[in-house]
């Protein structure tokens, strides 16, 4: 056989594998685990890290402000420098609507050594620590939650022993672009991170989602957090690994009523999104980012151009290996999008949208090495050389 249908058919193997043995991430029905009420509701303290973001709280703080919650809960929020009147406009908002009682408060500007969003969860932690509550949920501004969503995250940590229960909030999907690489992100992020083998006990896999992370106080001490990862640009996966490596159960799904407000209507800003922090994925490795370049393409390009070649070439081993792989491919997708709620003639783009993705992660890598380093909400660090696991 010619050197592209081996290719072709390396592609087809690889997809068979996914199929079946990365933990069938492809399937969305990870949601929170079965749960009772408690006998006595815990004391929760929220935690919300907040810079610039006047233009999203109107939407989101409202939501945690209209928590039901049986126990003890207030929320800390922590206005990160912000020059839009964020810690203003949250106080007003308070105000307006009445809830759980709110503190606002600033910590200044980070340290050497510290990223922004975690410098600002260390000094919202600090605060909650005074109430001494029992569980923390780190909430991020732009995420809205259902009036009973504190009560659902407690109750299934409760009852399944969890340390950490963190929800993938449900991106916003509006725009063309919005559809074409939002449900995209949360099943890479499926793929390299399946949700089934995080909630096994003994487990290697960790990961959280950052925006709707429900912590164990007593855990998060036992862990060092935020200290230990005071480094890390991916903040929500060195959380779960930090707390997975002190002995704590992780459990993490796809939420079903806990949603980012925040809009991405231009490809620009959700190429910012994940080329912000996809070289910080690959540990700032040049080798890894070429077996990732060379992973994406023999996994999502191969089997379009496959098809394409083997049509032309008049190639039938080539074109039925590729069409096999990219039924595979589009098959595992349409989950994701009757999740999203988005059309399933969406599932068949898939090898242009991770195109997309190989393109932010070149360009990620490009903007490191051009001394960048990490950045948060417009404030961008001078550590080119940050690792998401250092700590």
């Amino acid at each position: 056989m010619s050197a592209i249908v081996w290719i072709a058919v390396a592609s087809l193997v690889a997809w068979c594998w996914l199929l079946l043995c990365q933990g069938f991430f492809w399937r969305t029905d990870v949601r929170l685990p079965p749960r009772r009420s408690p006998g006595a509701w815990p004391p929760v303290c929220v935690v919300v890290p907040a810079r610039d973001e006047a233009a999203v709280l109107p939407a989101s703080l409202p939501s945690l402000l209209a928590q039901d919650y049986p126990g003890r809960a207030e929320i800390v929020l922590v206005d990160d420098g912000s020059t839009d009147g964020t810690g203003e406009l949250a106080r007003e908002l308070s105000r307006r609507h009445g809830g759980l009682p709110l503190t606002v408060d600033s910590p200044g500007e980070p340290p050497a050594g510290w990223t922004g969003k975690l410098w600002a969860v260390r000094h919202g932690i600090g605060l909650a620590r005074a109430r001494d509550p029992e569980y923390l949920l780190l909430t991020d501004a732009d995420i809205a939650h259902a009036p009973d969503s504190l009560r659902e995250l407690v109750a299934a940590a409760r009852t399944g022993g969890f340390d950490v229960v963190s929800q993938m909030a449900r991106l916003r999907v509006e725009s063309l672009w919005e559809r074409l690489v939002v449900p995209a992100f949360v099943y890479f992020f499926a793929q390299l991170y399946p949700f089934r083998r995080i909630g096994r006990r003994g487990s290697r896999t960790a990961a959280a989602a950052g925006g709707c992370v429900l912590l164990r106080a007593d855990t998060a001490v036992r862990a060092g957090i935020p200290d230990a990862i005071r480094h890390a640009v991916i903040d929500d996966v060195a959380l779960a690994r930090a707390v997975r490596r002190a002995g704590g159960h992780v459990w993490l799904g796809l939420a079903e009523r806990v949603d980012s407000v925040r809009p991405y209507p231009r490809l620009h800003d959700l190429w910012r999104m994940v080329s912000r922090s996809a070289y910080a994925q690959l540990r700032h490795s040049p080798p890894l980012l070429l077996g990732t370049v060379a992973g994406l393409a023999l996994v999502y390009l191969v089997p379009p151009a496959a098809v394409v070649t083997g049509a032309v070439a008049g190639s039938t081993a080539t074109w039925v290996a590729g069409a096999l792989a990219w039924a595979v491919m589009t098959g595992t997708y349409l989950p994701m999008l009757r999740y999203y709620q988005q059309p399933p003639w969406l599932a068949p783009l898939l090898p242009f949208t991770a195109f997309l993705y190989l393109l932010m992660t070149v360009d990620s890598a490009v903007q490191h090495y051009r001394g960048r380093g990490a950045a948060w909400k417009g404030r961008t660090y001078a550590r080119p050389d940050v690792r998401p696991e250092e700590g």
